[in-house]
This record gives C-alpha cells, sequence and structure tokens, in this order.
C-alpha cells in the first residue's frame, strides 16, 4: 500500500458539504483545521503581504493563535531544509500555499505542490526540503501550539533519502 495508513477516503471530504458542520469561530476537529488552513489558504490578503525571504535560514512568522492552537508561514528558498524533526505532543496539517517542497519520512518521499496539504499526530516523523528552484511559501497550524521541536537530525537528510516518490493528490 502506497499510504501512511490503511484508511482511505474516496474523494475529498471538505468537498462534500452535508458532510460538513456548521464553521465553529475556532476549529476543535481535524477536519476543521484542515478547512481553516483551507480558508486561510484561499485568501491571499491575510498572508501574501507578510511573507519574505531569508536566504540563511528559514523565514516564519506567526500568523494567528486561537484557544490552544497556532497558525505559522514559512517560506523556504532553495536548499533550505527542517532537518529530520517531530512536533512533540502537537498534531498539525501542513499546506503549501505557493512553490514545491519534498517531504522525506521513513516510508518514503512525497514531492508536494502548491495546494498540498499533510495532516500528521503527535510525534510524526519528517524531514521537509526545499528542492526546487524556485522558493516556496507554506502554512503550518499545530494543535495544540507547538511547543517543542525534538530533531532527530539537524542536518538535511536529503541527498540520501529513500528513492520512491509518493505524490500527495491535491484538492
Amino acid at each position: 500500500m502506497n499510504s501512511d495508513s490503511d484508511l482511505q477516503i474516496a474523494g475529498d471530504i471538505l468537498e462534500v458539504p452535508h458532510l460538513l458542520q456548521p464553521a465553529r469561530e475556532h476549529p476543535a476537529t481535524v477536519a476543521e483545521f484542515v478547512g481553516l488552513a483551507r480558508a486561510i489558504a484561499a485568501d491571499r490578503s491575510q498572508w501574501q503581504h507578510l511573507v519574505q525571504y531569508d536566504a540563511t535560514s528559514r523565514w516564519y512568522h506567526r500568523l494567528r493563535t486561537g484557544p490552544g492552537y497556532e497558525v505559522w508561514l514559512l517560506s523556504w528558498v532553495p536548499g533550505q531544509c527542517s532537518g529530520l524533526h517531530d512536533h512533540g505532543r502537537s498534531s498539525g496539517v501542513l499546506t503549501l500555499l505557493e512553490g514545491e517542497l519534498t517531504e522525506h519520512t521513513e516510508r518514503g518521499t512525497r514531492a508536494l505542490g502548491a495546494g498540498a496539504q499533510r495532516v500528521f499526530a503527535p510525534g510524526y516523523v519528517h524531514e521537509v526540503v526545499n528542492d526546487s528552484l524556485e522558493p516556496a511559501v507554506s502554512l503550518h497550524i499545530y494543535y495544540p501550539g507547538l511547543t517543542e521541536m525534538p530533531m532527530h537530525s539537524a542536518q538535511c537528510a536529503a541527498a540520501v533519502a529513500p528513492d520512491s516518490t509518493e505524490d500527495v493528490v491535491t484538492a
């Protein structure tokens, strides 16, 4: 199987209006956090003017907070990577807003294009790298808010990552 989970959903559950609950002021479920990320991604006026690029390290900006969660905006110039890490006790939603990123896990490699989303649970270990020739911008939502990011390897392992590539389906 080519998935991190044995559970597969045909299509995009967030595109089926009768299955969605009315929007809350603050999200409380995985689907609501994914929906929040999509809403922010769709409204470029909330984030595009804030984006900066830093040649020496990944740039990041906390975009908003809510009860028990926070939303971060990150930019990646070519060659920048996160290093192999997890997010401690936080779950998260990573949404690619612009450009391309590659995610490496022990299960393989995924190419992420604009609009792609990854949802992860506490303890999920991965590395994200911009191995393209153009800058990228991503949105990260953490619940609860990110209080730790244990590094498993501070050096980028992209050069020795697994050869398999699995594309993430985008909406």
